[in-house]
């Protein structure tokens, strides 16, 4: 596993982001972790997010894209911090752009914030997690109104890897129905790897009790 995955994984714990118990999810799935991008609030967190979003997409899409696309909200935050860090880390100049949850009609009027994109623009969609693609099925219209715009993929922090509304993943299910690449800076699956019965800071955050409850989560609910 790459560095910048093993401390990214830990910059999740260290930030309250990534926390394991029991939870009950949006979808009523009861999940033994939880990931909230929320909590990442201080500008040492934002700094180092960004740079671990441009790592990947570094490694996912290389200097192939112009434009990062963060989705109102959450997005918004994740475009802004990883344009910087790309072009601090890459040296190449990316655009960020956002939408609004309702169209601005006067002033910097629109429904975009940042960059207006064009023509043989590259686009790669910036986003937390994504457990059910609906937040990609109102950006996508959106994006494609902007004109002749290549959606190169998308990047999310976290690949839950559990079933969407099929047999898929949410990731899998976006891939096959928008027809763009789909990646995540780490997955659920290299979590484990690198957090099971070793010691973080003096703690123990995946022990047995808790491999099996996420091994009987994936039972049910993990894509085939």
């Amino acid at each position: 596993m790459e560095q910048y995955k093993q401390e990214f994984i830990e910059f999740m714990v260290d930030s309250g982001v990534l926390r394991f118990g029991e939870f009950i999810l949006k979808s009523g799935r009861k999940s033994p972790f939880f990931m909230n991008a929320g909590g990442y609030v201080t500008g040492t967190q934002l700094r180092r997010l960004g740079e671990y979003y441009a790592k990947a997409i570094h490694n996912s899409y290389g200097d192939d894209f112009d434009v990062l696309f963060g989705p109102a909200y959450k997005g918004i935050p994740l475009s802004v911090a990883a344009t910087m860090a790309y072009s601090e880390l890459y040296g190449k100049e990316i655009r960020y752009c956002s939408n609004r949850k309702e169209a601005k009609d006067h002033g910097d009027a629109g429904i975009l914030l940042g960059s207006p994109m064009k023509d043989g623009d590259r686009v790669v969609i910036i986003e937390d997690v994504t457990t059910s693609g609906k937040s990609i099925e109102e950006t996508f219209p959106i994006i494609q109104a902007q004109g002749n715009v290549e959606i190169k993929g998308l990047m999310v922090s976290l690949n839950r890897m559990e079933r969407g509304k099929g047999e898929q993943s949410a990731l899998q299910e976006i891939r096959q129905t928008y027809g763009f690449e789909t990646g995540a800076i780490v997955t659920m699956e290299e979590v484990v790897e690198h957090l099971y019965n070793k010691p973080y800071k003096g703690n123990i955050y995946i022990d047995d009790a808790l491999k099996a409850a996420l091994d009987a989560y994936y039972q049910e609910y993990g894509i085939k």
